[in-house]
């Protein structure tokens, strides 16, 4: 047999082993998440460990590096071929390895499900957190619901930092400095550059930063009765001061008689992206026992597609509920003709850009008078302060993100150094927030859940944004050339740019190459700069 007849024989098996598995495994992430069963974890451990063992097969994987990739033929089966060696050689682990650290990562991903911190001597969620957060004046109460949300830090922290340096030992067997470094080159991401491309965009955003941040320290000075120099991060509008609060359009006060869901479906129908069905087995309250975040699943690859949110009738969740169904039709909407391996988003970053450009619209003043249902001239009036809302946003979490990844790479490289300290250096760096030592919890890095649950993940959000504002700017300008202002919202032709150049190709391309595929030139930064500027 020729290369490509070798290598096509080895997908046919690898996926009529992997498909069902996968489809298993993702129905008891499911429940786990959604009900934090026992019985659940279990079934996640174990179905989570057999698929990490079939990638583990050292002579499956010494088999894919013998065949020559540059000798293959047919354009899919060499991708399939370049996606399957990644994933075989960052599985290059014993069993028993896999066993233990499978067993780990669950068992931690139960305690941040499970997790309530403890406020005034009452167990409170991450949503009553939040909602103190975003609109509490009592500073005392203030303080104690930001450290309870800490608190998961501290009962995390050493299985993280143990899970930490077992994937580094993993990683530099297999001739890698780190884990860190492992992970985005299994992401198709170079380090050097990716760090050049966040550094330039510390640089260009640091005028709009300071002034930013300037008028925030003054506004929150006032409203709490103290110095700038007294403010400190239970001042910010949530916990890790990763979005801004309530601007001065106060968009909390048009979502608080809706029904988030409705309007969710009704968008979507509208721009050529029905997701009624995906609605109906979506799960979108907060209850006990499960998961506080929000996430989607794409269960099978074959429509099964779940989101996970845990509503309130607010700006936040709106955004949140529109996010999640932006990482949906990218999935509902692939191709089925795909191979199994290449049915999916060309990369985490692509699937992200979709979900944060959905996620930015319920704070777009057309978006607000179509379906939210403001009046035109109170949409009108809110405008500009609704665009200055989308700056400030996209600013404020751009830098939570250079926190998140300076301070993963820092972990990774170093994790036995003093990591509160590097912590806190970054968040005075790029966040400029100071909280002196004597005031820090213990260990509150390691209440971010990405850390443990989603590594080397958080350059996604970041370079997902930038190639979101690429995307409207394409679609603005030339999928919609000519069309009504309100076209962006409200035009099937949206829908249907989407499905043709960014949902059904899937994985066929490399991110990069699916980023001109889309919109005739590979990733350019100025479209993110620019929206920042017009703010």
């Amino acid at each position: 047999m020729n290369p490509d007849q070798i290598m096509s024989a080895f997908i046919d098996s690898h996926v009529a082993t992997i498909e069902p598995l996968a489809r298993e495994a993702a129905l008891a992430g499911w429940e786990f998440q959604t009900t934090s069963s026992e019985s659940a974890k279990a079934q996640v451990t174990e179905l989570t460990g057999r698929i990490r063992k079939v990638y583990s097969d050292p002579e499956k994987f010494a088999l894919l590096k013998s065949l020559p990739a540059d000798q293959l033929a047919d354009p899919r089966v060499a991708r399939q071929h370049t996606l399957l060696t990644r994933e075989f050689l960052s599985s290059q682990m014993t069993d028993a390895v896999i066993e233990e650290m499978t067993a780990l990562e669950v068992d931690i991903e139960e305690s941040y499900n499970t997790y309530r911190a403890i406020v005034n001597g009452k167990p409170v969620s991450d949503n009553e957190i939040d909602d103190i957060l975003m609109t509490s004046d009592d500073v005392v109460l203030r303080h104690a619901a930001w450290t309870g949300s800490k608190g998961v830090g501290a009962h995390v922290a050493d299985r993280v930092l143990t899970l930490i340096r077992m994937r580094n030992r993993e990683a530099q067997k297999l001739g890698f400095a780190n884990y860190y470094a492992m992970g985005l080159e299994m992401q198709e991401l170079e380090e050097t550059r990716l760090f050049a491309i966040l550094d330039d965009l510390a640089e260009r955003s640091e005028p709009l930063w300071n002034s930013y941040r300037s008028e925030l320290d003054t506004e929150l000075a006032a409203r709490f009765g103290i110095s700038v120099s007294d403010i400190r991060p239970w001042h910010h509008a949530n916990r890790f001061f990763q979005s801004p609060g309530n601007g001065e359009a106060d968009l909390d006060r048009f979502f608080a008689d809706k029904d988030i869901a409705e309007l969710t479906g009704t968008f979507f129908a509208a721009i050529g992206l029905p997701v009624e069905d995906l609605l109906q087995k979506a799960d979108l309250y907060e209850r006990e026992g499960k998961c506080q975040h929000a996430f989607c699943m794409d269960v099978d690859r074959k429509g099964d597609i779940r989101v996970l949110c845990n509503n309130r009738p607010n700006e936040r969740w709106m955004g949140t509920t529109l996010h999640e169904f932006g990482h949906a039709v990218y999935d509902k909407f692939n191709d089925p003709e795909l191979p199994f391996l290449l049915r999916g988003p060309a990369h985490t970053l692509t699937t992200e850009s979709i979900a944060l450009y959905m996620g930015r619209l319920n704070k777009d003043a057309r978006w607000l008078r179509i379906y939210a249902g403001v009046e035109a001239t109170e949409a009108e009036r809110i405008a500009a302060m609704a665009k200055r809302e989308v700056r400030d946003y996209l600013l404020v979490f751009m830098h939570w993100c250079l926190v998140m990844t300076n301070f993963e790479r820092g972990m990774y490289t170093d994790p036995d150094q003093d990591l509160d300290a590097l912590w806190w250096s970054l968040v005075k760096k790029y966040q400029k927030i100071e909280l002196p030592e004597s005031e820090r919890p213990p260990h509150a890095w390691a209440s971010k859940i990405h850390l443990a649950s989603a590594p080397v993940y958080y350059q996604n959000y970041q370079l997902g944004e930038m190639v979101a504002s690429q995307l409207l700017h394409h679609i603005e300008t030339v999928v919609l050339a000519g069309e009504p202002a309100d076209a962006s919202v409200t035009s099937p032709k949206v829908g249907a740019y989407m499905i043709d150049r960014l949902f059904v190709p899937g994985a066929i391309r490399s991110w990069e190459q699916w980023l001109e595929h889309a919109t005739s030139e590979t990733l350019n930064p100025d479209y993110f700069v620019k929206q920042l500027a017009d703010g």
